[in-house]
């Protein structure tokens, strides 16, 4: 208001003085100013400054400082970033979209490039030596010659009938899983000592295969028995994956050194055996399948301090005779003692 009023009173002055001369004299006496001053206000064109004029000024500088403080708002609200965002994403959209010209493919629905390539799927019989050489052999070559080489002091641990193109899984004593398929393999013959899975595989230094897997659908489950008596049993799909990835860690639990590794696809029952020696039957369906890899399991077999838990043979593999003396209904437990006639053992006796 008071330069308002200090604007009408200069433009009043202005006005008033009749001699051009006299202008300048007339501020320095109306405000009190000295001439270099009053020369100033006198160069102003005051004339075609007015009330109206001064107003309108306010009001755009005070819009401006409104849209200042709004702005300052929305950098301290991040929803408010969003939404702006949002609503020029749906006003671009409105303006310039057009109907999709290309379909989205997921990873997940992309085929297995190995689906696709390499030669027609055929049997083969796959063969896993105790100290980790494979062999994959078609059913002719095994026809013309079916003894099968090993070094000295190895053998057979497991063989299966599959096809050429199935994939594999190997389970090695470092809690580790290696995945590939066995297309990656040539045919071999049962006079050679077949693949070192170490070397071919790329495996860790001192890692040893103990374990053959061929997951197919990944339907069913592996059981994983520990020397402290526990047993784990994980889902075989815990182990599939969308990429191509060949080795798994944390394949299963590391809290006590493996003994056994068993698939079921069905529940059965089991022959535990330990060092005592003892021995408990049990059915697997006491056994909860868990979907965690590492999962440490529960207890099935009560051990005392110095012994532990040494091996574990579906019951139709073992040569106990009466079943029901090893036999329980429920886990924990720690079995009974281990008859001669249950061994499998012929004891040798003197004859007169």
């Amino acid at each position: 208001k008071r330069i308002l009023l200090d604007i009408d009173k200069a433009i009043r002055i202005i006005r008033e003085t009749e001699e051009e001369s006299e202008v300048i004299p007339n501020l320095m006496i109306g405000f009190g100013i000295d001439q270099v001053q009053a020369e100033y206000v006198a160069e102003i064109k005051l004339r075609n400054i007015n009330k109206e004029y001064i107003l309108k000024r306010v009001k755009e500088t005070e819009a401006l400082q409104d849209e200042i403080d709004d702005l300052e708002d929305i950098l301290q609200d991040p929803r408010r970033v969003k939404k702006i965002i949002l609503e020029e994403l749906r006003d671009a959209a409105k303006k310039y979209g057009e109907p999709r010209r290309t379909a989205i493919i997921y990873a997940h629905e992309l085929p297995d490039p190995g689906e696709d390539e390499g030669p027609e799927e055929t049997a083969v019989h796959v063969f896993l030596s105790r100290e980790g050489y494979f062999k994959k052999i078609t059913p002719q070559s095994l026809r013309m010659s079916n003894t099968q080489k090993y070094k000295e002091g190895d053998g057979l641990r497991q063989s299966f009938e599959t096809t050429s193109r199935a994939e594999v899984m190997f389970f090695t004593d470092k809690c580790q899983v290696y995945k590939t398929r066995l297309s990656e393999f040539e045919d071999s013959k049962a006079s050679v000592l077949g693949d070192y899975l170490p070397a071919k595989l790329g495996m860790d230094p001192g890692e040893s295969v103990v374990f053959m897997v061929l997951p197919g659908d990944y339907s069913g489950g592996l059981l994983f028995f520990f020397e402290n008596g526990k047993a784990a049993r994980v889902e075989i799909k815990a182990y599939q994956t969308s990429s191509n990835r060949r080795k798994l860690t944390g394949a299963y639990s590391d809290k006590s050194p493996l003994k056994a590794i068993l698939r079921v696809d069905g529940d059965l029952e089991l022959a535990a055996y330990s060092t005592e020696p003892r021995c408990l039957i049990f059915h697997t369906a006491l056994l909860a399948p868990k979907t965690t890899r590492s999962t440490q399991g529960v207890a099935v077999m009560t051990l005392k301090p110095k012994y532990q838990l040494e091996s574990v043979l579906p019951v139709e593999e073992t040569a106990i005779a009466n079943k029901s003396r090893y036999r329980v209904r429920a886990v924990p437990a720690a079995g009974a003692l281990l008859r001669q006639e249950d061994t499998g053992e012929t004891q040798l006796t003197l004859e007169e």
